[in-house]
């Protein structure tokens, strides 16, 4: 028994690496192809183009990782990133509110969101897919109110340096997924909430039983999400100056991907911050020589769908292996 507990997880550890291996042997002969048949890939202004639109998937992947890891899952952040981005620029146009606290307030909009959802799965144990099936509903809807269904225009030219700015050669989106990772990557290996998340992931009852205070925890990690939808719904709203009611759709989609190609396992207690980010640059690397080499545009999504699909398959097969393996030791 004593061998069981100490080789499951190395088992689950190894299965990730395998999992974010494949993916980046993906990327590089992705990235092979595309310089083959496109003269443009390589290019310096692609290139930042592909960092620059991934950028937002990956923040919001690593939240959706962080989900995922205590066996949840979170279908509000397209709809969430876009209430907070047309709530932020409505402040600043609106409101004249200065753009860095604009900014933060739209953050404290999807964290407001994310504590909402927090409640319902943790507090009154609410299924994670339902609670946040029907934020995703009010989200959207609220955006549509707020705005009546009309782009806000009028943002100061300086906000456009979140989306849009550069730092020497490096885009401000990349320095801001970069303070994700380390912040994140930090919460996952260094403090309690990152171990809770895992434990809470392998067994709810296990942990409850163990003294873990499952109910906070879960409502912190939901309240995490929220805020890097926030943010990533402000960073999308500074690249085109505007807030857009319609953004976000099948947001949720793509950041659930990038965590689960990365190596995340929708049965829980299993996912990185590195995974996250891998998926969600194989994913724009999709979308970016799909268009690049003229692929029709609906073609990407198929592509993506079936990429997730052999995600999900070698989840479940890992999953089999690493249960078969504990029963017979």
């Amino acid at each position: 028994m004593e061998l069981t507990d100490w080789r499951a997880p190395m088992r689950r550890r190894l299965s990730e690496l395998v999992s974010q291996a494949a993916a980046l042997v993906a990327i590089i002969i992705i990235m092979v192809v595309l310089t083959i048949m496109s003269p443009e890939f390589l290019t310096y202004r692609n290139l930042s183009q592909v960092v620059v639109q991934a950028a937002v998937t990956a923040i919001i992947a690593v939240g959706a990782t962080l989900v995922i890891v205590t066996a949840g899952i979170d279908l509000s952040v397209g709809s969430v990133a876009a209430l907070s981005g047309v709530l932020g620029t409505m402040l600043m146009v609106n409101g004249h509110i200065a753009w860095p606290i604009a900014v933060v307030l739209g953050v404290l909009v999807g964290a407001g969101a994310g504590l909402v959802n927090g409640a319902l799965i943790g507090w009154t144990r609410l299924a994670p897919f339902i609670a946040t099936l029907g934020m995703m509903g009010v989200a959207r809807g609220l955006t549509f109110v707020v705005t009546g269904a009309v782009a806000v225009y009028g943002t100061p030219p300086e906000f456009n340096v979140l989306g849009q700015g550069l730092v020497g050669p490096i885009p401000v989106p990349a320095i801001c997924l970069v303070g994700v990772i380390i912040v994140f990557a930090f919460i996952f290996m260094r403090t309690k909430l990152g171990r809770y998340s895992y434990a809470i992931g392998s067994n709810a009852d296990a942990s409850r039983l163990m003294g873990i205070p499952v109910s906070r925890y879960l409502v912190i990690v939901y309240v995490l999400q929220g805020v890097l939808a926030g943010f990533g719904g402000m960073i999308a709203a500074s690249r085109v100056s505007s807030g857009q009611p319609n953004y976000g759709t099948g947001l949720e989609l793509d950041a659930i991907a990038a965590a689960v190609i990365g190596g995340a396992s929708l049965f829980g207690g299993q996912g990185t911050v590195s995974g996250a980010i891998i998926g969600a640059f194989l994913i724009q690397l999709i979308r970016n020589g799909s268009v690049l080499v003229n692929v029709n545009i609906y073609w990407q999504d198929v592509i993506i769908g079936i990429v997730v699909w052999l995600a999900v398959l070698w989840d479940q097969f890992r999953r089999r292996r690493i249960t078969d393996r504990a029963r017979s030791t």
